[in-house]
C-alpha cells in the first residue's frame, strides 16, 4: 500500500495523501460554512496524520491563506464582510501572530511544543463548547418564559449578551461599523484581535477558532456577518502566517498544496450553505464540531497514561478527525441542497401565483 503515502520533502515524512484530500474537501466546506479557515481541525488532523507539530502549524496556515481569500471573495458577494472591522483588527492580529510563533520556536527548542500546544487546544475547545452550548440553552430558556408569557417570541434575542456591557465602555475612538451594525471604542476590536492573533500563531490557526465567537458574544456582530468578516479577518493572517513560517522552514508546501485543491470546491458549498442555514443553526453545528475536535486531542494524549496503547489511540484520533470532517461536511451539503430546492420551489409558486 505504498502507493497510498507521498513523501514530504520539507518534513522528511512520507503521509497518507488520501487523508490530505479528505481533511482539505471536508475542511473547506467546513471553513466556509462557518467563517473560519477551519485550522482548529486541520492542525490536530495533519499531527494525528504523521507531521511534527510545528510542521503541522506552518503548513496549515499555507493551506488556509489560500482558501480564506476564496471564501471571502463569496462572501463579500453576499455582504457579509465588514472590511471596516477586519482592517481595525488587523492591527492586533499581526502583532498577537508574530508573538505566538515565537513562542512556538522557543517550545520546540526545549521540547515541549507537542504536549503544550494539544494542551492549549483541550483548553480552549472546551471554553469555546461551553460558551456555545451556555448561549443556547439560554436563548432557549429566553424562548419558553416568552412562549408562557403569551408574548411574541424575538427571533433576534441572543443567550448571553456580554456585547451590550462591553458596549457600555466608551474609550475614545468610538467608531460605528455600519455592515455589523455596531458602535463601539476601536479598543475592543484591536485588543480582541491581538488575543486571537497570538492564538492564530501558537496553535496553527488562523484566529477563527475563537474569532468567530468572540465578534458574536464580545463585539455584536450578526452570526453571518461574523462569519464573512472572521474569514476576511483569517485570510490577512493566513498570508502574514504563511511567511512567517515559512522563513522559519516550518512549512510543508506540497501538502498544502494537495489540500488546497480541495478546499477550493469545498469552500465554494460551505460559503453557499450560510444562505440556507442562519443564526443559531450555525451555532449548534460550530458546537459539535469544536467537541469532536476536543475528544480527538484526548485520544491522542491518551498514551501518555496507558503507553502500551498509543497505536490504538493513534488510530482512534485518525478515524475520528476525518469521520468528523465527512460527517460535518455532509451534514452542510444536505443542508444547502433542500434549501436551495426551498427556494426554487417557493420562487415558481411566486411566478405561478403572479401569472394567475
Amino acid at each position: 500500500m505504498d502507493w497510498l503515502y507521498v513523501l514530504m520533502p520539507i518534513a522528511g515524512i512520507k503521509i497518507f495523501w488520501p487523508g490530505l484530500i479528505i481533511l482539505g474537501v471536508g475542511v473547506g466546506i467546513i471553513g466556509g460554512f462557518f467563517g473560519m479557515g477551519g485550522a482548529w481541525m486541520v492542525t490536530p488532523g495533519l499531527n494525528i496524520l504523521g507531521f511534527p507539530m510545528a510542521f503541522a502549524i506552518g503548513t496549515d496556515i499555507a493551506h488556509m491563506a489560500g482558501k480564506s481569500l476564496i471564501s471571502t471573495m463569496r462572501h463579500g458577494k453576499f455582504g457579509n464582510v465588514d472590511y471596516k472591522l477586519g482592517l481595525i483588527m488587523l492591527v492586533g492580529t499581526v502583532v498577537g501572530f508574530e508573538v505566538g510563533a515565537q513562542m512556538v520556536m522557543w517550545l520546540e527548542r526545549i521540547g515541549l511544543v507537542e504536549l503544550y500546544v494539544r494542551l492549549l487546544y483541550l483548553v480552549l475547545l472546551s471554553l469555546i463548547a461551553w460558551t456555545v452550548f451556555a448561549d443556547v440553552a439560554k436563548k432557549k430558556r429566553k424562548d419558553r418564559e416568552a412562549v408562557a408569557a403569551g408574548k411574541e417570541v424575538d427571533k433576534l434575542s441572543t443567550g448571553l449578551d456580554w456585547a451590550k456591557t462591553l458596549h457600555k465602555i466608551k474609550i475614545p475612538p468610538m467608531i460605528t461599523f455600519k455592515q455589523a451594525q455596531v458602535t463601539c471604542t476601536a479598543w475592543l476590536p484591536i485588543l480582541i484581535s491581538f488575543a486571537t492573533g497570538w492564538l492564530a500563531g501558537i496553535l496553527g490557526i488562523g484566529g477563527g477558532l475563537i474569532r468567530m465567537p468572540a465578534l458574536i458574544y464580545f463585539i455584536g456582530c450578526p452570526t453571518h456577518v461574523a462569519v464573512g468578516t472572521d474569514l476576511f479577518e483569517v485570510m490577512i493572517s493566513g498570508l502574514y502566517g504563511t511567511g512567517t513560517y515559512t522563513y522559519k522552514g516550518r512549512t510543508e508546501l506540497m501538502a498544502a498544496l494537495i489540500m488546497l485543491c480541495g478546499a477550493a470546491v469545498g469552500a465554494q458549498v460551505g460559503t453557499v450553505a450560510t444562505k440556507y442555514i442562519k443564526g443559531y443553526g450555525i451555532r449548534i453545528a460550530f458546537g459539535m464540531a469544536v467537541v469532536g475536535c476536543a475528544l480527538s486531542i484526548i485520544l491522542k494524549l491518551a498514551w501518555r497514561v496507558l503507553p502500551a496503547g498509543k497505536p490504538y489511540f493513534d488510530g482512534a484520533a485518525t478515524v475520528l478527525i476525518l469521520g468528523l470532517v465527512s460527517a460535518m461536511s455532509l451534514y452542510i451539503l444536505v443542508r444547502m441542497v433542500q434549501g436551495a430546492k426551498q427556494e426554487v420551489a417557493a420562487k415558481k409558486a411566486k411566478i405561478a401565483a403572479a401569472g394567475s
